[in-house]
């Protein structure tokens, strides 16, 4: 598994908000890979949901 590789959660969550799909493809390469290693920290469904609102939302300190 490639360390970029989407988490299978963050991939669904993603995919179920536009928004933050759109954020998290805007940002750079660093930034996108800072935020899969977060996202790999993440225990639970509503957790990651919370995390992808802050990012659709631009809330993420990145």
């Amino acid at each position: 598994m490639n360390k970029t590789d989407l988490p299978i959660g963050f991939g669904i969550a993603l995919a179920q908000n536009e928004t933050a799909m759109k954020q998290f493809e805007s940002l750079s390469s660093t930034q996108r890979e800072a935020v899969i290693n977060k996202t790999r920290k993440i225990n639970s469904k509503n957790e990651m949901q919370l995390f992808v609102n802050y990012l659709s939302e631009g809330l993420l300190n990145i």
